[in-house]
């Protein structure tokens, strides 16, 4: 009889550790989907102060063009094309998000839409997008991303 109470017990705790991790994932989902929010608006603003506190000091850029960039080449690209008169980022958006979590570690993966005009000219970019954050030091961090551009 002790046994069976035993198990029960066993049962209901285990219930309620499943519950709380799945409560746990949700909000880390949340968490990470406003963080890729912030990432577009900070970008779309050339906000590199915004784009800094995101991205991990040895975070790896993959660009749509295959180049890599380390943080300090970003955040200088960033703040070269938002005080350029002839580039202008205008609208970047998700059209699709799905991010899946890894115990300290999540991965936003989708597509997203950039509308802008450069040298004059305007247009709208489609790219598939992959990136991995990692909870660092009790706050979500950018330690990865990569772009392609979806050409259909």
């Amino acid at each position: 009889m002790k046994l069976a109470g035993l198990l029960i017990v066993a049962t209901c705790a285990t219930g309620l550790l499943v519950s709380a991790q799945e409560g746990s994932e949700s909000s880390t989902k949340s968490k990470i989907v406003a963080l890729e929010q912030a990432w577009n608006q900070a970008y779309k603003s050339a906000d590199t102060k915004a784009l800094d506190g995101l991205l991990d000091n040895a975070v790896v850029l993959v660009n749509d063009d295959g180049t890599v960039q380390t943080k300090a080449e970003f955040l200088a690209s960033v703040k070269s094309a938002g005080s350029q008169s002839g580039s202008q980022e205008q609208q970047v958006v998700p059209e699709s998000m799905t991010v899946r979590v890894f115990g300290n570690t999540a991965i936003a993966s989708g597509v997203f839409r950039a509308k802008g005009v450069e040298n004059g000219k305007a247009y709208t970019r489609r790219e598939r997008f992959i990136d991995t954050w990692v909870l660092k030091d009790g706050r979500w961090i950018c330690v990865a991303t990569d772009a392609t551009p979806i050409l259909h």
